[in-house]
């Protein structure tokens, strides 16, 4: 069993309220989960309403298959406009 983290910090600098914050989260939640086979949450930053930091996990039997998951992931979390991505880390575990 082969376990990938993926760890995300960004900031929404058009977000002028939490409410704004968790609409621009609640969206990439969605459309990742709805993508891949990956578990997500918010880990931190919870009561800024510019900055969120974010956790994926993933987990397969071969090291292969979560390599390409994180990758994926992070050309998805790339590739969105609604926000700046600040720092991205991933360790497999």
């Amino acid at each position: 069993m082969v376990i990938g983290l993926l760890e995300a910090r960004i900031s929404i600098p058009e977000a002028r309220s939490l409410k704004d914050k968790r609409r621009v989260v609640r969206s990439l939640k969605d459309r990742v989960l709805n993508r891949m086979n990956v578990s997500v949450a918010e880990v931190g930053q919870q009561d800024l309403w510019q900055v969120a930091e974010l956790a994926f996990v993933t987990v397969a039997a071969e090291q292969q298959q979560v390599q390409e998951r994180l990758s994926s992931l992070s050309a998805l979390i790339e590739g969105d406009p609604r926000y700046l991505l600040l720092d991205l880390r991933t360790s497999i575990h």
